[in-house]
């Protein structure tokens, strides 16, 4: 693979013009003391992890610290932004192959794309990252093959760089050979799909060991993750065509797969592995559960303009609000994948977008317990990861399980200003 450029243009830090006023936040001193911590924490230990992608890599860190330069209206942050990036390129030069959008070189490729386009840095990236894209559209070509279609770790990540050079790139050409990489995996997504009722939906490996195959519906991984890709394709003329019947047969799909019981504390599996799916009580989280469906059933409902979906997503949103019991909705830490503030990052989102005061409440709720987190005296800011896994507790930087991510939380419930780094986790 040819080596990246080692030198990248100069980075700016610029301002945006405020999209909604935060009249109603908790505690702004402690929020703001985390924010500190967290960039001392980022500092000092973010060499430590390995990779480059932006949820489990470095090149996510640097997300946090350009935000953070502009919610300080301060140069510093962002002066650690450009070493963190540097350091990606560096390791891209030195070998590091890894490709997928969760820890590798897609995921950095898109954050380089996002920093442009939030004007926080000056590069070429049409002359910059096209250099991967052979190698990338590779190994989505074998994960297309296997029907591997996860977002973290599979295909569908490496069409969402290809979606974001698509939208950012100048150069006719270069739109061109995205376009044709979208449509490829276009036509896989509805060439693998299972059809049956009006219904669209994907066949995954639910446990390799057993050799359970069912549908997946989380954002993370599974059909959710795949409706809101369909969602952002659709606008452009390009992809309408494609789009539309394997947009509204999945959500169909989706829809269907609710809980019979309308009492029940889910409304919705995570997973679809027979015919008689008994209920199973899914975690409140941004990696599973109703509020990626309802994600998923609303930006659909945005997409094609339609009520009834918007509808049923506010439904699933309200059911949500009312959930508070940690042992019930099952959360353990306070990262964004599978803890607190990935749900303060999705109420912020729902709130911003309908200013229902039931959202404003569970936002307000779940940001208070947030802060009453940081129990930990030798993590991060007060925070650790929980793994489950072992059993044990774990520092983590990085933006999906990490400070960086809570980081980034913070400044997305406290800023004056419009954030688009949600964007990496389907929530915008």
């Amino acid at each position: 693979m040819t080596c990246l450029p080692r030198r990248l243009a100069g980075f700016e830090v610029v301002s945006r013009r405020n999209k909604f006023k935060a009249g109603y936040m908790v505690d702004r001193d402690s929020l703001l003391e985390k924010l500190q911590q967290i960039q001392v924490a980022i500092k000092n230990n973010y060499k430590s992890n390995k990779n480059i992608g932006v949820l489990s890599g470095i090149s996510g860190i640097a997300l946090f610290q350009y935000y953070y330069s502009k919610f300080l209206k301060k140069q510093d942050p962002a002066d650690l932004g450009a070493e963190i990036i540097y350091e990606v390129v560096k390791r891209i030069n030195n070998g590091y192959l890894f490709p997928t959008f969760c820890t590798g070189i897609a995921g950095a490729g898109w954050v380089l794309d996002l920093l442009q386009e939030e004007n926080y840095i000056e590069v070429n990236n049409d002359s910059l990252l096209p250099q991967l894209d052979d190698y990338l559209f590779e190994i989505m070509e074998n994960d297309v093959k296997n029907q591997h279609f996860d977002f973290l770790h599979g295909a569908l990540g490496y069409g969402y760089y290809f979606l974001k050079r698509y939208e950012n790139t100048q150069s006719e050409k270069l739109k061109k050979k995205y376009r044709e990489k979208l449509i490829f995996l276009l036509l896989a997504l509805k060439n693998s799909a299972k059809k049956g009722n009006n219904r669209i939906w994907w066949e995954y490996e639910l446990n390799a060991k057993e050799k359970i195959y069912g549908a997946n519906l989380s954002l993370s991984h599974g059909m959710s993750s795949i409706v809101i890709f369909l969602c952002k394709l659709h606008p452009y003329d390009d992809f309408k065509k494609l789009t539309k019947d394997l947009l509204i047969g999945s959500v169909t799909y989706i829809l269907k797969a609710r809980y019979k019981d309308v009492h029940s504390t889910s409304l919705y599996p995570s997973w679809i592995y027979k015919k008689d799916n008994h209920y199973e009580n899914t975690r409140l989280a941004w990696c599973y559960g109703d509020l990626g469906v309802g994600l998923s059933i609303y930006h659909t409902a945005k997409t094609l303009r339609n009520t009834e979906y918007k509808k049923i997503a506010l439904q699933i949103f309200k059911h949500s609000a009312k959930r508070r019991d940690y042992q019930e909705t099952r959360i353990c830490d306070a990262g964004l994948c599978h803890g607190v503030y990935g749900i303060v990052a999705i109420f912020k989102y729902i709130f911003t977008e309908t200013k229902e005061t039931i959202f404003k409440e569970a936002l307000e709720f779940w940001i208070n317990e947030a802060v009453t987190m940081a129990v930990h005296e030798d993590g991060y800011a007060g925070y650790k990861q929980w793994r489950g896994d072992d059993e044990q507790w774990e520092n983590k930087t990085n933006l999906l399980e990490g400070v960086a991510g809570i980081g980034l939380a913070i400044i997305t419930y406290l800023a004056p200003f419009e954030t688009h780094w949600e964007e990496c986790l389907l929530i915008k």
